[in-house]
């Protein structure tokens, strides 16, 4: 018994070499997977079934003078018997594939046994099916687990042979012959087989922890690559761009050359051929011009379709990528030898097209979401109170018939203020001293209607004066006060304006003496538009859009009544080391 349970312990090394070159067919991960058809499902049926009769020719032949281990027998005789590792292949089939496939493996293992003959023939036709059915209903009691824990696997093989036993007996009706061939080759089965099932399945195991190392780090690599290339993709596909992505790609892929193009020309070519093939060379080759239109990868293999001039490179990968749902370019990765383009670097290749695109998708919106902006930013920072305007053209008109040197004096400063205006809303920043000027103007202006009734103190922290502010943030502010805050008043009114450095930035204060914010409004203010007939708070609302929008919430717009009486209102202005949105 010792001696025919080594002899099958040392025969299960070759299915044990079938195993390793199972684990390395790509299509076998769809049985892992569970991923079954009828199709699948009678291919590993017939490759379980082609395993088990490995197993069983692997066997030794029990006769009644001794042992047989003849490697390969053609046929038993009616008093022989088979000890082998033939359900090695039925339970696996089972484990993995489902009753479905260990049903097949079981039946086609048992057709097999049966035209051997033998003592077991007969019994084997019926026990391995069954074996194979059952394997693959215990095998749904552990659908959690992708491939089944070898410790499991072989715990569950030992009730196989004990059964495919208790059925040679059933067969035979225990008949002296059959109880001694149970007695002879039923231990050594029972450790061969369940044996062989727990190490059979520990190293499909190992193999998918082998392969979901490799593809983690392919997947960090690529990632890695992404974020380098990220900086240069962000600003668009340019010749500078483009070269110093291909750069990054050719030092970490180890490629002999690397080119990148849009769907017309060159726009980068490192490495081998950089010399022949430069920057704006439109692209000629078939396979090139083919992914263009495809979107497929494609691989050329002939030195013709590559590079002629250079015998070095004898093989390419030219991989397509995308932006806004089109081809945008491609990515061409050039190599010594067809064998260095494995099937990992097909894959790394289709999931690095796969980044480049959403990267160029990202940059792409990105750039869309700056330019609305801007366009936002720049039609709030133009507009121009109209009562502004018009009060100011009427007190130019009554000027023109009692002081028409004041009156010119006005229409020059309002040509000044119009035109500060406009050229300050080109730039979403501008100094604090422009921004001081811009607010003078405006108020040699409003002065012609208030005279000695309105003084506004402006102080300004000395080392501010270059300090980024968004145009137009003072004077909306202070036209506020003036025409909200001193509404229906007679006394002197007054408005300080102060820009003084604060912990987290540069702090903004406009303060005056009048009415105070009213509550219902002060709630609103900065936020909406106010709807009602007295005030509209557009301007407000404006500037503090353009603060949130340019330095984040921090930034907003605070508004407060002071105990003594009058408004306040404050906002800081982010040092720009600290700046988000500048």
């Amino acid at each position: 018994m010792e001696h025919i349970t080594l002899l099958l312990i040392e025969r299960m090394g070759i299915l044990l070499l079938l195993t390793f070159i199972l684990t390395r067919i790509p299509q076998f991960r769809y049985l892992l997977d569970r991923r079954l058809d009828l199709r699948t499902g009678v291919t590993f049926s017939l490759f379980f079934g082609l395993i088990s009769i490995a197993g069983t020719y692997a066997g030794v032949v029990v006769t009644e003078s001794g042992l047989d281990s003849t490697f390969f027998v053609r046929s038993l005789n009616a008093h022989e018997a088979m000890a082998d590792s033939a359900l090695i292949g039925v339970m696996v089939a089972g484990l993995l594939g489902g009753a479905f496939v260990g049903t097949g493996a079981g039946l086609i293992s048992g057709i097999h046994a049966y035209w051997l003959g033998g003592v077991t023939g007969a019994a084997d036709v019926w026990s391995t099916p069954i074996i194979g059915l059952l394997a693959g209903f215990v095998a749904r009691f552990f659908a959690e687990e992708r491939v089944i824990a070898p410790v499991k696997a072989l715990f569950i093989s030992v009730f196989a042979p004990i059964l495919q036993m208790g059925v040679i007996l059933i067969v035979n009706e225990s008949s002296p012959l059959a109880i001694h061939t149970v007695d002879g080759i039923g231990v050594p089965m029972v450790v061969a087989n369940s044996i062989g099932v727990g190490i059979f399945v520990a190293m499909i195991l190992a193999a998918m922890k082998e392969e979901e190392r490799a593809a983690a780090s392919e997947t960090q690599r690529a990632l890695h690559i992404a974020e380098m290339a990220l900086p240069y993709l962000k600003r668009g596909l340019t010749f500078e761009t483009a070269e110093a992505t291909a750069n990054i790609l050719r030092r970490e892929l180890h490629a002999n050359a690397v080119a990148l193009t849009d769907t017309e020309k060159i726009l980068a070519h490192v490495g081998l051929g950089s010399m022949r093939h430069v920057q704006g060379e439109r692209i000629v080759t078939e396979l090139s011009l083919r992914a263009i239109q495809t979107g497929v990868i494609q691989i050329a293999v002939r030195k013709e379709q590559i590079q002629p001039h250079h015998p070095a490179i004898g093989a390419a990968l030219i991989v397509p990528f995308r932006s806004g749902g089109q081809v945008a370019g491609l990515i061409k990765l050039y190599y010594q030898s067809a064998r260095q383009i494995r099937p990992v670097e097909e894959a790394f290749a289709q999931g690095l097209s796969k980044l480049v695109s959403i990267q160029l998708d990202m940059a792409t919106t990105e750039h869309l979401r700056n330019l609305m902006r801007e366009a936002e930013l720049k039609a709030l920072q133009a507009q121009i109170n109209p009562h502004f305007l018009f009060n100011t053209l009427n007190a130019i008109v009554t000027l023109i018939r009692i002081k028409p040197e004041e009156a010119r004096r006005v229409t020059v400063k309002l040509g000044t203020y119009m035109r500060m205006n406009l050229t300050l809303t080109q730039s979403p920043l501008v100094p604090l001293y422009k921004e001081m000027e811009h607010l003078q103007t405006y108020l040699d202006i409003v002065n012609i209607r208030f005279e000695d009734q309105l003084h506004v103190h402006c102080g300004c922290e000395p080392g501010l004066e270059s300090l980024g502010i968004p145009p137009s943030t003072l004077q909306p502010l202070v036209e506020n006060s003036i025409n909200h805050g001193f509404k229906g008043r007679t006394d002197r009114g007054e408005i300080h304006v102060e820009l003084r450095r604060a912990e987290n930035g540069v702090q903004i204060t406009v303060m005056d003496n009048g009415n105070g914010f009213p509550p219902e409004v002060r709630t609103v203010l900065g936020h909406s538009p106010i709807t009602n007939s007295d005030s509209t708070g557009l301007g407000v609302f404006n500037v503090n859009r353009r603060l949130i929008a340019l330095f984040g919430p921090e930034a907003c717009l605070r508004f407060s009544n002071p105990p003594g009486g009058g408004a306040r209102i404050d906002c800081i202005i982010p040092y720009p080391d600290e700046r988000s949105g500048a």
